[in-house]
């Protein structure tokens, strides 16, 4: 299985750690990340997604990012909007995309507690995919 990683830039030294977490478990996994994406947030995610989705060498891809707590209601809105998105993506291309963006509502602190939910993203990535394969037989 062929996996791309889109990784939010901000908070990137939170993202940074959560994609070096998504690497290992991809190798542990015996996934081959054929292509990494970086944008400026998770706002920017979805059409990133988009052109790595239209690709015949990749099967699914991983999403990294942290919206962390402000003042305001921003991060409920950058969430609620781009994991929408993202759904809509995987449906729309019948191909896997799985949600490793922590928050909202989280601190600086609790976002890197969650720096190993990165994990748990290539591995949703890869069980929606062998779901998915089962699925079709």
């Amino acid at each position: 299985m062929k996996i791309g990683i889109v990784v939010s830039e901000f908070n990137f030294d939170i993202t940074q750690m959560m994609l070096e977490q998504a690497r290992q478990h991809a190798r542990f996994l015996g996934l081959e990340v054929s292509k990494e994406v970086f944008v400026p947030g998770v706002f920017d995610m979805p059409l990133a997604i988009k052109e790595l989705v239209r690709r015949k060498d990749i099967d699914g891809v991983v999403t990294l990012g942290a919206v962390i707590e402000g003042e305001t209601e921003h991060d409920q809105i950058v969430i609620q909007q781009t994991s929408r998105k993202i759904t809509d993506l995987a449906v729309e291309y019948d191909k896997p995309v799985a949600l490793g963006i922590s928050g909202p509502g989280m601190t600086r602190l609790q976002a890197q507690d969650r720096i190993e939910k990165a994990k748990s993203a290539v591995e949703a990535v890869f069980k929606m995919y062998k779901a998915q394969q089962g699925a079709r037989k």
